[in-house]
Formats: structure tokens, C-alpha cells, sequence
């Protein structure tokens, strides 16, 4: 089998008999990911660059207590989302606006649509991280992470009942915070 097509359980099981290779390989498939979940959690690209690699360095240490009890980027989100908790409880910094990465438009829309769509986005970023927590963690995962229900409910610890409670409110407010602003539920 090779790397490209190795699964990442597999790539577990290597780095649990010690091999440095398959961390490279998980590295490189999952940095980006947990880095821009960590960004958003934290709203600090210093912290989410220094948790995001501390990931792979509890990859390396607990790969051998991995019961596969979920996928393996649902368990680095996991470990992710802990130390950028615990790292926000301990550590007070200047916060760091989350800049996301720039939208490539739609080559068929016209220059207002594209402005449109930039404006409503950025609208919707600013609701986002508005909500309480525990609503944004949600719509984070779910929608910027393609994470399901059930995957939510591994990586926050809590029922996937809580989860589909806290979606449903999160974007209940979401809906409102668009239409008081003036924007439709349409796209753009």
C-alpha cells in the first residue's frame, strides 16, 4: 500500500510502533485542518500554529492508546479543541482578528455579485463568532469542518442530542442576526 492511499488507522498503527514517516504523512493531511479549527477557536494564529503542532506531538504519545472509536481526524479535533481550552484558560494574549483565507469568487459572477457574496460572508464570519461558544463550536465543526452530528458529539464530549439542540439554536440565531442585517437567506 502506499502513502497516498494508506488509511489514516493505519498511519496510527505506525506511528504506534514508533514510526516517524507515518507522522509525517498524518501531519501533512491534518495540519491545515487544526490549524484553521484552532484559529477560529482562539481567534490567535500564533496559538493555533503552536496547538496545531502539539497535536502531532500528542499523536506521537497517545497513537498507542488509539481504539479507533472514531475517525482519526475526529480524535485530532479532539485533542485539538482540549489544549486550545486549556490554553485559553491559562494564557491571556492580544487577540489576533481571524483573517480567513481569501474566497476565490466564481469566475461567472459579475464584480457585484462577488461583493455581494464577500460582504454577506464576512457578515456571517461576524455572526459566527458572535454566538455563545458553545453555538459556534457547533456551527464551526459542522460547517467549516464538515464534521456530522455524531462526530461533533465525539469531539465536544457531549450527545449527539446536544449537538442537533445547539445547531438548531445556533442557527436560529444565525437566520435572525442575516435578516435584522438586511440580508436575504439566499446566496448571495
Amino acid at each position: 500500500m502506499n502513502a497516498a492511499t494508506e488509511t489514516d488507522r493505519a498511519l496510527v498503527d505506525r506511528v504506534a510502533k514508533g514510526d516517524r514517516a507515518a507522522v509525517r504523512l498524518l501531519f501533512m493531511r491534518h495540519h491545515a485542518r487544526i490549524y484553521r479549527f484552532v484559529a477560529r477557536q482562539t481567534g490567535s494564529e500564533m496559538m493555533a500554529d503552536d496547538i496545531a503542532n502539539e497535536v502531532f506531538l500528542e499523536l506521537w504519545r497517545q497513537a498507542p492508546g488509539f481504539e479507533g472509536r472514531s475517525e482519526v481526524s475526529t480524535w485530532l479535533l479532539g485533542i485539538a479543541r482540549f489544549k486550545a481550552l486549556s490554553l485559553l484558560r491559562k494564557k491571556k494574549e492580544d487577540w489576533i482578528d481571524d483573517n480567513d483565507a481569501a474566497q476565490v469568487p466564481d469566475a461567472a459572477d459579475t464584480p457585484e455579485v462577488v461583493t455581494m457574496k464577500e460582504d454577506k460572508a464576512a457578515a456571517l464570519r461576524r455572526f459566527v463568532n458572535a454566538l455563545p461558544e458553545e453555538h459556534r463550536t457547533v456551527i464551526d465543526l459542522a460547517y467549516y469542518h464538515g464534521q456530522s452530528v455524531t462526530e461533533i458529539g465525539e469531539v465536544l464530549n457531549i450527545p449527539v442530542a446536544t449537538v442537533k439542540t445547539r445547531m438548531f439554536y445556533a442557527r436560529k440565531k444565525l437566520g435572525e442576526a442575516l435578516k435584522a442585517a438586511g440580508y436575504d437567506r439566499g446566496w448571495p
